[in-house]
């Protein structure tokens, strides 16, 4: 990923936990010099200094078969915002865009131990709705089985993290005090978060 200077972003912690935070996040493998994409929900676990991505394709979707053959990309990249050139002191600017990206890279492994998958299933809901977890716990176990067997489940211990904050970071305090009031009083969920996470960076 191209990342100019003043938008690398390298605190390994704040990376982690806006992989969280958006972890509905994009697969990408190659077959046959074809790119393939997959958007997928992912548990971000630390093990020690390793970050390792774990997921399921469902077992029809057969891109689960390149995932062990070479080095997968995982895209995380979720509020964005327009920045309007109305936001500039000189007349000569054109718009851009602001957005936070984070670029995992890894090589995956199949999980094929069955208690295996159905614990990824049970961390999935656990991470995402824990107030199903009673309903689930509540299904038969040859129901779980038959969900576990219709998935692919895998992990993907990261090699290679790769983030960048585009925050305006190039632009005066005063430029970037109005997009961020400019972006606040947005009707946009994206653009207040993006106006959040602009606050929080002029602040460290």
């Amino acid at each position: 990923m191209y990342i100019p200077k003043h938008n690398r972003f390298e605190d390994k912690d704040e990376i982690v936990a806006f992989m969280k935070r958006f972890g509905f996040a994009t697969i990408v493998t190659v077959r046959d010099q074809v790119p393939l994409a997959t958007h997928l929900p992912f548990i971000i676990e630390s093990r020690n200094e390793d970050i390792v991505l774990v997921s399921h394709f469902a077992k029809a979707n057969d891109q689960w078969k390149e995932v062990e053959n070479d080095n997968v990309l995982v895209i995380f990249t979720e509020p964005h915002a327009y920045i309007s050139p109305s936001n500039y002191d000189r007349q000569r600017e054109v718009p851009t865009w602001n957005y936070i990206s984070v670029h995992a890279y890894g090589r995956g492994k199949i999980i094929e131990d069955p208690q295996s998958v159905i614990r990824l299933l049970e961390n999935t809901i656990d991470n995402f709705e824990l107030s199903y977890r009673a309903q689930w716990d509540n299904f038969p176990d040859d129901f779980k089985h038959d969900m576990a067997t219709g998935i692919v489940a895998f992990q993907i211990h990261v090699t290679d993290l790769q983030a960048k904050k585009k925050l305006s970071q190039n632009k005066t305090e005063n430029e970037r005090t109005k997009i961020i009031d400019s972006l606040s009083q947005s009707n946009d969920a994206n653009e207040r978060m993006i106006a959040d996470y602009m606050k929080r960076d002029q602040n460290q």
